[in-house]
């Protein structure tokens, strides 16, 4: 999960825009991101197949935390 900002520690998976085995390109959105503040779209930082999501809709994850997995090739 990337940095939200100073204050922000942790925040929950709001819902994945691809799912396991979709292709994507670099800065597609991926995944939409909630905290008690802000809403935010997290881009892919590759482009590649999502092989895995490791978080799951709804799940709380901290900053710094994998997300997902993507591969090399779509």
């Amino acid at each position: 999960m990337p940095t939200l900002g100073e204050s922000v520690t942790e925040a929950t998976i709001g819902r994945w825009f691809k799912k396991a085995g979709d292709p994507v390109a670099v800065d597609e959105p991926l995944v939409e991101l909630e905290t008690d503040k802000v809403t935010i779209e997290v881009p892919a930082p590759s482009a590649g197949t999502l092989s895995e999501i490791i978080a799951a809709d709804g799940a709380t994850v901290a900053v710094g935390a994998l997300l997902g997995q993507i591969t090399d090739g779509a």
